[in-house]
């Protein structure tokens, strides 16, 4: 039976951990992400769960723990943001390409350069291309939700899971949210019951050898399949999730994109702010439309593809810098998804927010106007754009 309850982000994601009752915990505090192990230690304290809870001196060490945890066969995880990310940095490729089905729950912080410890997407964007599956979240729901579904998606796949969320934005603000009852978590996770793991005494096992030329090759062409074979598990777990609590998940979300002639890609917590945007806008006639990508490893192309074919410009956002000279990472991979396209839309990138920037309504209100000049004029324009950021000559 479903109990409806008000609370953070970080303390709905420390009640998922509760309810799935993992293996070992290997965590050291950074902020936006510290108030996770704060909850789940207390839960180990007051006896609720069987985990054993590691402090270890860095984030390199709390990975290092989940990793070994994880080869030796039991469910581990952690949490981090921002440069405890960072700090995992090597540990994420050694998890991913020993296939272990760590999950780790990320609240997206600005990474330092200058110091800020705001919310933006540039660390686990950073690490895009780790190995690790990444799912986002809009809301604390989301959060929640997504947290349940990540174990039985990464341990059919045997590959690492992040569950991110926007630091602050859903980390700290409390919101109304349903969580399902603890009997129903734990048969919808099940047991682990690896194949093989370290302390298999009947299977000797090698986990995280060194890679010689003739293996290394086809280690990671196993890695990219996994990848690829982890967009129907993501949906088959989605609809398995929908059973158990109503809610419905996919790939990405689609707002009145129906019939819309310009629509905007968006990532996050922002992606309400969007479809408030959508929604005002939409009642003066305005024919716009939003897509909230939830899953962005591995990415969904086609489908992504397949849903902006109809609309005749679109404006992908980027809470994160890619520095590419030409556009920010979620628009490269939605532009590379558009291009096989007979027809394609307009596109143009709009990195924001970055550091904790506000975006309002007023932020969309910006990019739809310069869609549908684009429509009128058949002109895109600059396309790689950044939208909220004031004049420095005019200071």
């Amino acid at each position: 039976m479903a109990v409806k309850d008000r609370m953070s982000g970080n303390e709905a994601v420390a009640v998922a951990m509760r309810q799935i009752n993992p293996d070992v915990m290997g965590a050291f505090p950074i902020t936006p992400s510290t108030e996770i192990p704060q909850y789940f230690s207390k839960y180990i304290a007051d006896g609720l769960v069987d985990t054993e809870f590691v402090a270890v001196e860095s984030e390199h060490s709390a990975m290092s723990t989940c990793i070994g945890a994880s080869a030796a066969g039991a469910r581990a995880i952690t949490a981090t943001s921002s440069a405890g990310l960072a700090l995992m940095w090597e540990l994420l490729y050694v998890a991913s390409s020993s296939r272990l089905p760590i999950t780790m729950a990320v609240v997206n912080r600005a990474l330092t350069g200058p110091i800020n410890i705001n919310n933006d997407h540039s660390d686990s964007m950073g690490c895009r291309d780790a190995g690790w599956i990444q799912i986002y979240a809009e809301n604390n729901q989301e959060v929640y939700d997504n947290y349940i579904q990540a174990m039985p998606i990464a341990e059919s796949c045997r590959l690492p899971i992040m569950i991110c969320q926007d630091g602050f934005i859903t980390s700290h603000a409390v919101e109304n949210i349903e969580l399902l009852d603890d009997a129903d978590v734990k048969a919808f996770v099940g047991e682990y019951e690896p194949e093989n793991y370290l302390l298999k005494a009947e299977n000797p096992l090698a986990v995280g050898p060194y890679g010689v030329s003739p293996y290394y090759m086809e280690i990671k062409k196993a890695q990219a399949e996994a990848m690829k074979d982890a967009k129907t598990r993501i949906l088959e777990v989605a609809k398995e999730y929908e059973k158990v609590s109503g809610r419905k998940y996919g790939f990405f979300e689609e707002y009145y994109m129906d019939d819309a002639e310009a629509a905007v890609v968006v990532i996050g917590s922002s992606a309400g702010t969007g479809k408030a945007a959508v929604d005002m806008l939409r009642a003066e006639g305005k024919k716009v439309g939003l897509i909230k990508l939830r899953v962005f490893r591995p990415f969904p192309m086609e489908e992504l593809a397949a849903a902006l074919s109809k609309v005749k410009a679109v404006a992908v956002m980027d809470k994160s810098e890619g520095f590419s000279a030409c556009g920010g990472p979620i628009f490269a991979e939605t532009r590379s998804a558009l291009y096989d396209l007979a027809k394609r839309p307009m596109a143009v990138n709009y990195v924001y927010g970055l550091g904790g920037r506000d975006v309002t309504i007023s932020t969309y209100e910006e990019i739809y106007d310069a869609l549908f000049k684009m429509i009128e004029t058949g002109q895109v324009g600059q396309v790689y754009r950044h939208i909220g950021v004031r004049d420095l000559e005019d200071r």
